[in-house]
């Protein structure tokens, strides 16, 4: 079992820029696709972003694409969400989870990830 704790959550204007980080113990981190989803309140959770276990591929939420970029380094066992262009609408709690499966990779499925961390609070003002 992997353990996930996010952080580097905050308050920040709309247009503005935080960086997510999500530190990973426990079974071989470097193994499985990683993956960012996000709750608001009153919706059910959503798929993000997800890195390959390899590093070289990734993929977005349309949502997303092209303000936020995800990334690991697999010798820290970290994972990085970048997000710039921040607008109203991506508050939320932010998870970081692992598929359940090693080796897979593409799916946005919430139920095909666990090791769930705690989340980090995300609230962009307008």
């Amino acid at each position: 079992q992997v353990q996930l704790v996010e952080s580097g959550g905050g308050l920040v204007q709309a247009g503005g820029s935080l960086r997510l980080v999500c530190a990973a113990s426990g079974r071989t981190f470097s193994s499985y696709t990683m993956g960012w989803f996000r709750q608001a309140p009153g919706k059910e959770r959503e798929f993000v972003a997800a890195i390959a276990w390899n590093d070289r591929s990734t993929y977005y939420a349309d949502s997303v694409k092209g303000r936020f970029t995800i990334s690991r380094d697999n010798a820290k066992n970290t994972v990085y969400l970048q997000m710039n262009s921040l607008k109203p609408e991506d508050t939320a709690v932010y998870y970081c989870a692992a598929d359940q499966r090693a080796g897979r990779f593409g799916s946005r499925r919430v139920a095909d990830f666990g090791s769930w961390g705690q989340g980090t609070q995300v609230t962009v003002s307008s």
